[in-house]
């Protein structure tokens, strides 16, 4: 497995007059690309097709989730919207509720994190672990249920938070503009063709893809969504039937493709067994979306984007 790293400048500087613990968050962006071509090929890719994929897990806390939620502290502290005397709140489905809850440790901010109850357990561990208070809502009303109960709360003591509000919140998408996207396109020297994204918050696919069509306006721009409206991969929304993100550009994508709970689970599967790679939920939707439009390809070099890595999802079972 071929690992392409480039020198990228991280999302916050480390001081060197004072190395306190603010230096930790220089550890957020710059993670390997990882070459998964081999793996494609199994699956029936062409040789001429090389398939490689973002390790997100590289990132502290571990998720891609970590680049949006450092830039959303960041600008809310600039714009002088998040203060010590107010609570960040914010709904999500997981990554990014580790993300605030270990930024909030670490800058000394109280943190109220609302997620949907039927999370895994390790993730809802995860955040009491870094301090944060956690509410958890209606299993059966998913992520959409949790942005309500956020909103409503906001609205009862607007004085009390910062609403870091990832979904409608410009820096989720201007992080991986300035992050995400150059470290992809310089680590495949320009000669990304296709990029495979999955559709949450719709952070990562806007800022990625905006700035690769910027650089190219030939690459083409994948979306994937789960099947249906009841198929449930965490970290993943059916926008037909679900609150479309306010970041969300509809005119992006070149096209979109569906993917099921089943094969999602079993990709995860066989990345571990076959590729020695221990990847959630989501990152086995967007290897599979991602080798399903590399089947239609003879040459090209086709990216996707590995949000977490397995071990918020061990009491699930997917891997017994």
């Amino acid at each position: 497995m071929t690992i392409l790293a480039t020198k990228i400048t991280p999302l916050t500087q480390p001081t060197t007059r004072s190395p306190g613990p603010e230096s930790l968050l220089a550890r957020i962006g710059n993670t390997p690309l990882l070459d998964l071509s081999f793996f494609a090929q199994r699956a029936g890719v062409a040789p001429g097709v090389q398939l490689m994929a973002k390790a997100e897990w590289f990132n502290l806390s571990g998720s891609v989730k970590a680049r949006p939620a450092l830039r959303i502290v960041e600008e809310a502290e600039r714009r002088g919207e998040l203060t010590p005397d107010k609570v960040l709140i914010d709904s999500s489905s997981g990554n990014t509720a580790i993300a605030y809850a270990m930024i909030g440790a670490i800058k000394g901010y109280r943190v109220r994190l609302v997620m949907p109850g039927n999370v895994s357990a390790e993730r809802k561990a995860l955040v009491k672990a870094y301090g944060a208070e956690l509410v958890e809502t209606d299993p059966l009303e998913g992520p959409d249920g949790a942005i309500q109960v956020v909103r409503e709360m906001v609205a009862r003591e607007p004085e009390r938070y910062f609403y870091a509000n990832q979904y409608d919140n410009d820096a989720n998408w201007r992080a991986h503009f300035e992050t995400t996207g150059p470290e992809i396109w310089r680590q495949t020297r320009g000669r990304i063709t296709h990029l495979v994204v999955g559709l949450g918050t719709t952070g990562t696919f806007t800022g990625v893809g905006r700035y690769l069509k910027q650089r190219n306006p030939a690459v083409q721009l994948v979306a994937i969504q789960p099947e249906d409206e009841m198929t449930g991969i965490e970290g993943l929304k059916h926008l037909a039937t679900a609150i479309v993100p306010g970041i969300y550009d509809p005119t992006l994508a070149d096209r979109f493709v569906t993917v099921d709970a089943e094969t999602a689970w079993e990709t995860s599967r066989r990345l571990a067994r076959e590729a020695g790679l221990f990847v959630g939920f989501s990152a086995g939707a967007a290897v599979a979306s991602a080798i399903k439009v590399a089947r239609e390809l003879t040459e090209g070099l086709v990216v996707t984007v590995l949000p977490d890595d397995g071990s918020k999802y061990v009491s699930l079972g997917i891997f017994d």
